[in-house]
């Protein structure tokens, strides 16, 4: 028996790293897998591939997560098919950083829109559908940056703050119909584009962590299994940082 048997769960921005990652490991634990990236190609394909090899339904869609028509179309198509989604992770985001000073307003809405936005967009479609299934985990993935800032990332900080505040805010509203809403946010993951800082970069980040490692995807993934399974069914409003106790 796994953790999520029965369960439908829906993830944003899941193609690749953490966002696979996380479908991976719900897979394993018996959940149905839905996810969207901006296009559905190798990458993508070859997750559906990989959580194919669990026995479990996937499907991947195309889907601007920052437009609320297409998310209203892509939420509606996952119905469709799936019938039902128990589980909403908003792991779509991306990164455009700059010091306040340069930062372009093209940079600021395209970060806020992405990041924040679409966690609007993909709740507002589902909220009425957990709120008939009586149930629901809603998973905001946010940042240690979004609690603590961060220099050069005001657009990207402002953006996973917000989610914070918005599953906060979620969980208030949607407790007394069983919806529940929390956040994670990640420290320093071990992932390409981390890899790809320079070493002394990389050094001096793990200087910083008591655990004197970088995180896993995996890591997030576990985090993200206890906060959708029933494991946590009084765990609402809450923020866990997957840091390594870098910022504790």
């Amino acid at each position: 028996m796994g953790l999520l048997d029965g369960k439908v769960a829906l993830v944003t921005g899941a193609a690749r790293g953490i966002g696979k990652a996380i479908c991976l490991k719900f897979a394993s634990e018996g959940a149905d897998i839905a996810f969207t990236d901006l296009v559905i190609n190798e990458a993508a394909e070859e997750t559906v591939r990989e959580i194919e090899a669990y026995g479990h339904k996937v499907r991947a869609y195309a889907s601007n997560a920052a437009d609320f028509a297409q998310t209203e179309e892509v939420v509606n198509a996952v119905l469709a098919d799936f019938g039902r989604v128990d589980i909403l992770v908003n792991n779509a985001g991306i990164t455009k950083d700059g010091l306040m000073l340069r930062m372009t307003e093209a940079q600021w809405d395209a970060v806020i829109n992405v990041n924040l936005k679409s966690a609007f967009n993909f709740i507002h479609a589902l909220t009425p559908v957990m709120m008939r299934q009586k149930g629901g985990s809603i998973i905001n993935m946010s940042s240690v940056v979004g609690v603590h800032g961060n220099a050069a990332q005001c657009n990207y900080s402002a953006s996973k703050a917000g989610l914070i505040g918005l599953a906060k805010s979620i969980g208030q509203e949607m407790g007394r119909k069983g919806i529940r809403a929390n956040a994670i946010a990640p420290g320093f993951i071990d992932t390409p584009m981390t890899q790809a800082l320079p070493e002394e970069v990389r050094k001096t980040w793990i200087e910083k962590i008591p655990l004197h490692r970088g995180g896993t995807v995996e890591d997030i993934a576990n985090v993200a299994t206890f906060l959708a399974s029933d494991l946590s069914s009084y765990v609402t409003g809450q923020v866990i940082q997957v840091d390594g106790g870098m910022n504790m």
